[in-house]
Parts: C-alpha cells; sequence; structure tokens
C-alpha cells in the first residue's frame, strides 16, 4: 500500500469559469491559474504522483510552459493514473477536502464525486468530497483542497491466472 498527500489553491479571479473537480460550477468568479485552475484536481494530481514517488504537477506541467496555458486538469490527472498504474498501484480510496467561503460545495458534491472516480476509473464510493468554509482563516478569496489517497498493488495478471489454474487443478485431483 502507499499514501500520497496532495494539496493546491487559487485565488479567484474574474472573467474566467470555475472548475471543481473536473466540474464547471455557476460562480460570478473562478480560480486563477496557468491551467483551469482546477484546484481539486491539482491536489489530487500531486497526491497520486506523491504516492509512487513520481515528483509533481509541476515537473510534468510547468506553469512556465506556455502549452499548458488553459489546458484541463483531466490531463494532469490521466497522466498521475497513468504514473500510478505503471508503478503496480490502483486507487483504493481519495478524501478530499475544500475550503472555500463560496459557492456551496453540496449542492455539487455528488457531481463532483462521480465526475472524479470517472477520471480515476473507480466507484464514486471510493471518492470522498468534503467542503469546510474558511471561518476565522482569511481565505474568502480563494480555495483551497487537501487530498489523500491510498493506493493498494494492482492485481498481477500473469500471477493471478496461474493462481486460479492452480486451484482448478488442485480441484481435479480431489
Amino acid at each position: 500500500m502507499r499514501i500520497g498527500y496532495g494539496f493546491d489553491s487559487h485565488e479567484f479571479q474574474s472573467g474566467v469559469p470555475l472548475k471543481i473537480g473536473g466540474v464547471t460550477l455557476p460562480h460570478h468568479q473562478g480560480l486563477a491559474g496557468h491551467s483551469d485552475g482546477d484546484v481539486l484536481l491539482h491536489a489530487i494530481t500531486d497526491a497520486l504522483l506523491g504516492a509512487v514517488a513520481a515528483g509533481d504537477i509541476g515537473s510534468y506541467f510547468p506553469p512556465s510552459d506556455p502549452k499548458w496555458k488553459g489546458a484541463d486538469s483531466a490531463i494532469f490527472l490521466a497522466e498521475a493514473v497513468k504514473r500510478v498504474r505503471r508503478a503496480g498501484y490502483r486507487v483504493a480510496n481519495v478524501d478530499t477536502s475544500l475550503i472555500m467561503a463560496a459557492p456551496k460545495i453540496g449542492p455539487h458534491a455528488k457531481a463532483i464525486q462521480a465526475r472524479v472516480a470517472e477520471l480515476l476509473g473507480v466507484k464514486p464510493g471510493q471518492v470522498g468530497i468534503k467542503a469546510k468554509t474558511p471561518e476565522g482563516l482569511n481565505l474568502d478569496h480563494a480555495a483551497v483542497a487537501h487530498v489523500v489517497v491510498l493506493l493498494e498493488k494492482a492485481a498481477n495478471k500473469k500471477s493471478a491466472t496461474k493462481k486460479k489454474a492452480k486451484r482448478v487443478t488442485s480441484k481435479r485431483k480431489r
């Protein structure tokens, strides 16, 4: 098993759509960022990369590269998932906490959960989406995401096939 932690924050900005967890939310401001500013997908990406000791989001998608200007953060997450699989792991679960004053996440939590699960290739029940307000933290003009991921060793197809064949053979001998 491997555990990864991710964190990201972005300031609100006028004139851009608000994307959280791959879902566009109705709000008068979006999040400033070199890409689409999706604070949640960025934190999940970092958590996955960290869990397999593969660096961080900036080492693959540097903000200094104009190629990533306005990019969909799902691209970043897909790369992290690919690295996790290459390392021989799969996502067991993801737990997230969003900290933002507005908009309220509750009405959108199921849609965000479903989209994140789809992007990770897991069931929605494996993705926790929680939200808190930044009471007393002076963060009313920013969104913050904290993420923890648990990875488990992926079943080796060859060894699983061998084990199954061995069980069938031993049953025949009885």
